[in-house]
């Protein structure tokens, strides 16, 4: 499915709370708070000139966020830096002065971090970004999982000295079930989406995205003119656009949001033209995805500035995790997770269809970036969907470099 963006609010320039979230200065503060980070580094920009031939565009550039912070996903850049925001925020209102980045290993916020218990509902990756958080600053965290989420990912969060929470049902329950345990206790709740009477928190996890952004746009020899993002709630895909519109204005490349088809919630809310939560049904295999309620936020975001909404079917994605670890000769290979190359698989669709082709203006001249926003974080249905483990994808990268 596919539709183009009829909302009223279409290209109405954001709201001013999103506009200071995603802008310029925002992002700039998120880079330097990457400094202070052991493990960071410039995540991949990979260049796919045969599949953008094959395809009929100019270039194909994937933002590899499978290498980021070592958690292999782009939602270590936002749970962990809204755990790092919440913590100096606190230590500023205790010491009754401004702390900042730069203190953080300080005994004084030290001692304010150990008094903080954060707690958030995840798939599997938002979660490992808050326990990694909380484990570098020294607080506790409480992670609730859904029915869903597979005994690896689980032990994968754990590992971060989290304390992990089963619940019944879907993802939505899960986070529904975190906010109402987090109230009872006192707890901080970071979710990376947002509802009614809670947006700065998920605001945060958003801005932490926007490095993606500002390494891709140094890093490409010329602007996008097109972006294809997929879509949970909705946040990756915001914060993206978002940035794309403050930092591009007038200049801003068309952008299409990516959903599965069955959790597609941003995309029937573009075609009901509000937020609607759609039904719980099969799930999906873009289990990272597989969301059911929008985030407000990420609504208001994306009804202004989002181009056009597609969907996906279980076997568009794994037939890109496929392309990706056995690409066409000469490309180099990407490990993509279940929902890591959700976006570039929606490009693939679309330019295989005259009508989506011509809608998004999708031509020779086309320069297309797309983000894998996580590598194999379940390395055991990885390899069973792909048929191969990450790890010999990885190696056949490195003796065709040899």
């Amino acid at each position: 499915m596919f539709l183009t963006n009829a909302n009223s609010l279409y290209r109405s320039p954001l709201d001013p709370r999103d506009a200071e979230t995603l802008g310029l200065p925002a992002a700039t503060e998120v880079e330097r708070f990457l400094t202070f980070r052991d493990d960071n580094a410039t995540t991949p920009l990979v260049a796919l000139p045969n599949l953008a031939d094959k395809i009929g565009v100019a270039s194909i550039h994937v933002k590899d966020e499978s290498h980021r912070l070592g958690l292999g996903s782009f939602k270590a850049l936002g749970g962990s830096y809204a755990v790092i925001r919440l913590v100096l925020d606190k230590a500023t209102e205790k010491l009754r002065r401004q702390v900042d980045v730069a203190e953080l290993a300080t005994p004084e916020v030290a001692s304010v971090a150990a008094t903080m218990t954060f707690a958030c509902a995840t798939d599997g990756n938002h979660g490992r970004s808050v326990a990694q958080g909380a484990q570098l600053v020294g607080a506790r965290a409480v992670v609730f999982v859904h029915a869903g989420v597979s005994d690896e990912r689980v032990a994968a969060i754990a590992r971060f000295g989290a304390e992990m929470v089963r619940v019944d049902g879907t993802y939505d329950e899960s986070v529904k079930e975190a906010a109402r345990v987090a109230e009872k206790h006192g707890w901080t709740i970071v979710s990376d989406t947002s509802w009614p009477g809670y947006e700065r928190i998920p605001g945060l996890v958003m801005q932490g995205y926007t490095a993606i952004v500002r390494e891709a746009l140094r890093a490409l020899p010329e602007p996008p003119t097109h972006v294809f993002v997929q879509a949970g709630v909705g946040g990756i895909a915001a914060a993206v656009a978002g940035h794309l519109s403050v930092a591009l204005g007038d200049e801003r490349p068309i952008f299409t949001v990516v959903d599965p088809a069955r959790a597609a919630c941003i995309f029937e809310s573009a075609k009901a033209g509000h937020p609607v939560s759609v039904p719980h049904g099969e799930p999906t295999v873009m289990a990272m995805l597989e969301c059911y309620e929008p985030s407000l936020v990420a609504w208001r975001i994306l009804s202004r500035v989002a181009d056009a909404f597609m969907t996906l079917d279980e076997e568009d994605a794994i037939a890109v995790m496929r392309r990706l670890a056995r690409p066409l000769s000469g490309d180099p290979a990407i490990v993509a997770g279940e929902s890591g190359g959700v976006g570039l698989a929606g490009l693939m669709k679309a330019a295989s269809d005259p009508d989506i082709r011509t809608a998004l203006g999708l031509g020779p001249q086309s320069r297309v970036l797309t983000i894998n926003t996580e590598g194999a974080t379940d390395p055991e249905k990885y390899a069973e969907i792909v048929g191969i483990a990450a790890a010999e994808v990885i190696g056949g990268n490195l003796e065709n470099a040899g």
